[in-house]
């Protein structure tokens, strides 16, 4: 079975910035092939262990709280380990092991609490992105429009078909209007300087 380094190495090396938030079916099903069991382990929880000190932590939150998402793509199972993965975060925090983490690595220690469908966890988000992500605004950019959609909906609509949840005529109009990224062109533009 992979270890922390593993999900590391692809994750933080392979994949890279670039590819973090480039949705595809090729890393979804690379993340499938490489790192299902393991994922399916951290589901079980088998990997508790891990989430002691910044690495093995860091590790921990990519698998729960990203390759989750890669893995599970468009399935309930994507959320299944959120609440694992702000647990973990939660301590970390707590701990000031995301502290230990450069820039941008140390975005994974917040994305929990921006994935979280509740406000508390949302105005977090958007603190620690401000406060600690400091050399990159898009990533507070980012925690705003998380923040803005619990805000309206209390639930991101984007997740209900995944989650057999009925969706409302109001975010209905949201989601043909263009959902969480016209959100994100709209505080861009906001944020943009006078001419």
């Amino acid at each position: 079975m992979a270890e922390p380094v593993d999900v590391l190495d692809f994750w933080l090396g392979e994949v890279g910035p670039d590819g973090w938030y480039a949705a595809g079916d090729a890393l979804d099903g690379e993340c499938r092939a490489r790192f299902a069991d393991l994922w399916q382990a951290a589901l079980g929880g088998g990997l508790e262990h891990w989430a002691e000190g910044c690495a093995g932590t860091l590790a921990y939150l990519i698998l729960t709280d990203q390759l989750s998402r890669n893995m599970h793509r468009d399935t309930a199972l994507a959320f299944a380990t959120d609440a694992l993965a702000l647990s973990a975060a939660r301590r970390a925090l707590a701990e000031g092991w995301d502290m230990d983490a450069p820039e941008p690595d140390r975005q994974f220690f917040y994305l929990p609490f921006e994935h979280s469908e509740n406000a508390a966890d949302q105005a977090l988000a958007v603190q620690v992105m401000t406060e600690r992500m400091a050399s990159n605004p898009e990533s507070a950019l980012h925690a705003r429009a998380h923040q803005q959609v619990i805000a309206r909906f209390g639930r991101f609509p984007t997740r209900n078909a995944a989650l057999g949840r009925e969706t409302t005529p109001e975010e209905a109009n949201y989601l043909a209007e263009g959902g969480y990224g016209a959100v994100v062109r709209a505080l861009q533009e906001s944020n943009a300087p006078d001419a």
